[in-house]
C-alpha cells in the first residue's frame, strides 16, 4: 500500500512533473537564491528554481542560449585557491579570521576540523547541525578552542520549498559565535577589491547568515551568528591569501525581506495549466508555451543573474513593456506599463491630465518639440552665415 499523499509529498510530485520525467533536479545555491531574492516579483524564476529546472538547458532549448555563469578556467583557479587557503587544517584561514575578526581571542593553534561527510544533502545537513552544536559546547568547555567547518550543509525555506546551501566554510570562535567564510578568486589590490564583486559576495554570504541563524535558533542558548563575514581573496597579483571583514547586515535584511515576499511555490504551481512541463526535451513550441504560461518580471539587471534573461528580454521588448528600460523608469511611470501607453499619454492621446505622471510626460514632450523646432529653424540661418568656399 503506497504511503499517504501528504501536502509535502504532493508538492514534490508536482515539481517533479514540472521538471519532466527522469530529469534530475538542479540544486538551488546561494548565488541563485540571492538573485531570486533580488527580483521577488518574478513568478517564472520562482517556480523554475523551486522545481529544480536547469535554466541554462531550458534557455538553449528556447533558442536564447545563456552566457551567464563562471568560466571553466575561473572555476579551476577558484578551486585551487580555496584548497591553498584550507591547507594544513585551515591554519592560514583561521589566522586570517583571528586577525580580521577576533584579535582579542586566543590565537588559533590546534583547531577542531570535524568530518561532515554523510549520505545525501539531508544527512550532511544533520551532520552539520550536530557539528555546530558540538563546537559550541567545546568552546564553552574549553576556552580558546577554534573550530573550522569545511563546506558545511545548511538549509533555508524558499517559498515553501527547502533549498540546500553549502558555504565555503564556517568558523566557530572561542566565544562560541559563528562566522561565514567566503573564498573568492578575484584579487584584492592594495587591500581593496572590485566593489561590484564584493557586493555580490556579500549578498551571497547574507543567504548563508540567514540559514545559520535558523540553526542557531534551535540551540539553547542560541549561539551568536556574526554579521561580519570573512572574505578571503588573493593578495594583489599573487596567489597568497588575504582577507577583509565585510558587514552584511544590510544585505541580510534586504534578502530576508525579499524572500518573505516570494509567492509560495505551490500557489504558482496551482495556477499552471494541466500537463505543464519545462523539460528541454520537449518541442520548441510546446516548451515556449509552457514558459510563457508563467508571468515574468524582466529588468536589465537579470542579464547578470539569470540564464533566461535573453529570452525574457526579447519577450519584454516585443510586448513594449517599460520594465525593459529598467526598474527606476518603471517606478517613475506609475500605471503606464507599456511604451505605447507612455507615448499616447505624452502626445495627449490618452491619460488623465491631472495625473502627475501624464502631466510630466506632456511637459517633456512639449519641451522636446520646442527644442527640435528651434534647432530646425536655426539650422538654415547658420548655413547662410557660412561663406561659400571658392
Amino acid at each position: 500500500m503506497p504511503p499517504p499523499r501528504t501536502p509535502e509529498r504532493k508538492l514534490r510530485h508536482r515539481l517533479a512533473e514540472l521538471r519532466g520525467p527522469e530529469v534530475q533536479a538542479k540544486a538551488l545555491d546561494a548565488r541563485a537564491l540571492a538573485a531570486l531574492a533580488a527580483n521577488p516579483g518574478c513568478r517564472r524564476r520562482a517556480i523554475l528554481d523551486g522545481a529544480g529546472v536547469n535554466k541554462a538547458a531550458l534557455a538553449s532549448a528556447l533558442g536564447s542560449p545563456s552566457v551567464f555563469g563562471q568560466s571553466q578556467f575561473a572555476f579551476v583557479r577558484g578551486n585551487a585557491f580555496e584548497a591553498k587557503v584550507k591547507a594544513d587544517g585551515g591554519t592560514e584561514l583561521l589566522r586570517l579570521a583571528h586577525e580580521k575578526l577576533d584579535r582579542s581571542a586566543e590565537p588559533p593553534t590546534a583547531a577542531r576540523v570535524p568530518d561532515l561527510t554523510a549520505p545525501g544533502p539531508a544527512g550532511r545537513l544533520e551532520r552539520t547541525r550536530l557539528a555546530l552544536r558540538e563546537a559550541a559546547e567545546a568552546a564553552a568547555a574549553a576556552p580558546g578552542t577554534w573550530t573550522l567547518l569545511d563546506h558545511p550543509m545548511l538549509a533555508l525555506d524558499v517559498a515553501g520549498s527547502p533549498a540546500f546551501l553549502e558555504p565555503d566554510a564556517v568558523v566557530v570562535h572561542p566565544d562560541g559565535s559563528w562566522t561565514v567564510v567566503e573564498i573568492k578568486s578575484f584579487p584584492m589590490l592594495d587591500g581593496a577589491a572590485d566593489p561590484s564583486r564584493v557586493g555580490a559576495a556579500a549578498r551571497q554570504a547574507a543567504v548563508y547568515v540567514l540559514a545559520l541563524e535558523e540553526v542557531a535558533g534551535r540551540l539553547d542558548p542560541p549561539p551568536r551568528v556574526r554579521h561580519r563575514i570573512l572574505l578571503v581573496c588573493p593578495k594583489d597579483f599573487s596567489n597568497l591569501p588575504t582577507a577583509s571583514a565585510v558587514d552584511v547586515r544590510k544585505q541580510r535584511a534586504v534578502t530576508a525581506r525579499q524572500l518573505a515576499r516570494l509567492t509560495r511555490i505551490e500557489e504558482i504551481a496551482d495556477t499552471l495549466p494541466e500537463g505543464t512541463c519545462f523539460s528541454p526535451e520537449l518541442p520548441a513550441e510546446q516548451l515556449t508555451a509552457a514558459v510563457e504560461s508563467v508571468p515574468a518580471t524582466y529588468a536589465p539587471e537579470c542579464l547578470s543573474a539569470c540564464e533566461l534573461a535573453f529570452h525574457c528580454r526579447d519577450r519584454s521588448r516585443a510586448a513594449g513593456a517599460v520594465t525593459s528600460l529598467g526598474r527606476p523608469v518603471r517606478a517613475e511611470l506609475g500605471g503606464l506599463t507599456t511604451v505605447r501607453d507612455v507615448l499616447a499619454a505624452a502626445h495627449g492621446q490618452a491619460g488623465d491630465p491631472d495625473d502627475p505622471v501624464v502631466a510630466a510626460l506632456r511637459r517633456a514632450a512639449a519641451l522636446r518639440a520646442e527644442a527640435l523646432g528651434t534647432a530646425a529653424a536655426a539650422a538654415p540661418a547658420a548655413v547662410r552665415e557660412v561663406a561659400p568656399c571658392r
